[in-house]
């Protein structure tokens, strides 16, 4: 997509798609609040550079020749979701208490795995064009107002529960959309 215009609304149904990444960051607006949770926002944007960079650059073509190095892939990103679905279950009371729920490793490992940047890397960012370091600087623009976005959702959410007495189901919450996620990545496949 070499097209300005087309690649920029192609990366923002992509980004403000809900997904694992956008549930952590709305999870952190909800708990910890919209200024504490913008540290968030370079873990999602070193975790999708990098995964999108190693993807264009280097494991797509492998990829694409082996379907079975692919499915392993999927099937490792649905257990790493999983495992950070139940975590935020089981801890997510006292992580709250501690203002730790979401923590910027965990959104960056999440980002790293997103199953996004498999479509950013093969078939949004073009690399095949000339110079793609102006591609990435625009994604990097507009993930930051779209994560921004989900953090102030979260934030706005998350104080309203608050104020109703339901705080604590906040990271619950969370980690079953996150849980939802992993449990698609982990089946989907099985049932073709």
């Amino acid at each position: 997509m070499q097209d300005p215009l087309v690649f920029a609304l192609a990366v923002l149904a992509i980004l403000a798609t809900p997904g694992p990444t956008n549930t952590l960051l709305a999870t952190g607006g909800a708990t910890i609040g919209l200024r504490r949770s913008l540290a968030l926002i370079p873990a999602e944007a070193a975790g999708y550079t990098l995964s999108i960079l190693t993807l264009g650059l280097l494991l797509g073509p492998i990829l694409a020749g082996a379907p079975a190095l692919a499915f392993a892939m999927r099937m490792a990103v649905g257990a790493y979701l999983l495992w950070l679905a139940i975590r935020l279950w089981r801890r997510g009371g006292a992580a709250l208490a501690l203002g730790r729920v979401v923590t910027a490793p965990q959104v960056f490992v999440t980002t790293l795995l997103n199953p996004k940047a498999i479509i950013f890397a093969l078939g949004i960012v073009p690399f095949g064009a000339g110079r793609v370091w102006p591609y990435m600087l625009g994604f990097l623009a507009l993930l930051t107002c779209v994560a921004l976005g989900w953090i102030t959702a979260g934030a706005v959410l998350g104080g309203a529960a608050r104020r109703r007495g339901w705080g604590g189901l906040v990271p619950r919450v969370g980690a079953a959309a996150v849980g939802t996620f992993a449990a698609i990545l982990l089946i989907a496949p099985l049932l073709r």
